[in-house]
């Protein structure tokens, strides 16, 4: 496993040999071929390493954040609702939606090509902790990035996506916790806001408790949370886990469960556990 993490470093190398190479069909460019095969089988068995096994029920946790949200890329609506890689089976993601107050800036064939971070009312919002647990690693240092929510900035987005998917995986978590929450179960918070990370690792914090706050770090397009549960605190080589929430949708009806995509919910003032 720890060479097959590594599969980043053989496209590299094989895109670097095809670039530079310039006698046509050489040893240099059949080199370089050969290496992007070799990475691309390398990163495949990976990824089919990383199916989760059928079955397991979902780990019941709170809700890590407060207000009004809408959820996206979840696990209600497909499964993988990203992709097996980097644990991401059950993934979710999730913005910020307030009843009132400025919204997002919408997107936008051409101009304006971004926007500041701050400019979406997802930016800043506390992020909690979904159950008791301990820190097992966070980062705090990248910066919050301009959105991709025009067409020529989502097309330099699925760019970046490609080179930060052959980095390590803070590349595409950018700031970070990982929790531990009891049974090998870790809690993945993603896209953190810059700075804003109050844990630092071996801390011990209590369910509803401020881990960081909400950004636009890493491959994100716009600020947001990015939540998934884990049998590791590797992402590269762990498996993802189902998870189920208490929530409440915009009609006032209380579910167990994860909110399908587009769903407009809060949290139950109850929540589970």
């Amino acid at each position: 496993m720890i060479l097959w993490k590594r599969h980043g470093l053989f496209f590299g190398a094989g895109a670097l040999c095809i670039l530079v190479n310039s006698g046509g069909v050489s040893p240099l460019w059949i080199t370089g071929v050969l290496l992007l095969i070799v990475g691309g089988m390398m990163r495949w068995s990976l990824t089919r390493w990383q199916r989760p096994t059928s079955g397991r029920a979902p780990v019941t946790v709170r809700m890590p954040v407060k207000g009004r949200w809408v959820a996206l890329n979840g696990p209600a609506t497909r499964v993988p609702s990203h992709t097996h890689s980097h644990a991401q089976t059950y993934a979710i993601d999730l913005i910020h939606l307030p009843t009132e107050g400025p919204e997002a800036p919408p997107f936008t064939r051409v101009w304006p090509l971004a926007h500041r971070p701050e400019h979406y009312p997802s930016f800043g919002q506390p992020v909690l902790a979904p159950a008791d647990g301990v820190v097992v690693a966070t980062a705090s240092r990248m910066r919050d990035h301009l959105s991709r929510t025009s067409l020529p900035a989502h097309a330099f987005f699925y760019l970046e996506s490609f080179v930060r998917g052959l980095g390590w995986p803070c590349h595409l978590w950018g700031n970070y916790v990982l929790l531990e929450i009891g049974d090998g179960v870790v809690a993945g918070f993603a896209h953190l806001r810059r700075g804003s990370v109050r844990v630092a690792q071996g801390d011990r914090v209590q369910a509803g408790q401020q881990l960081a706050e909400c950004g636009n770090s890493g491959n994100s397009t716009e600020p947001h949370l990015h939540f998934q549960l884990m049998d590791g605190p590797d992402s590269a080589t762990a498996r993802g886990i189902p998870f189920s929430w208490s929530y409440r949708d915009d009609s006032g009806a209380t579910h167990i469960g994860v909110p399908e995509d587009t769903t407009r919910f809060t949290p139950h003032t109850t929540q589970l556990p």
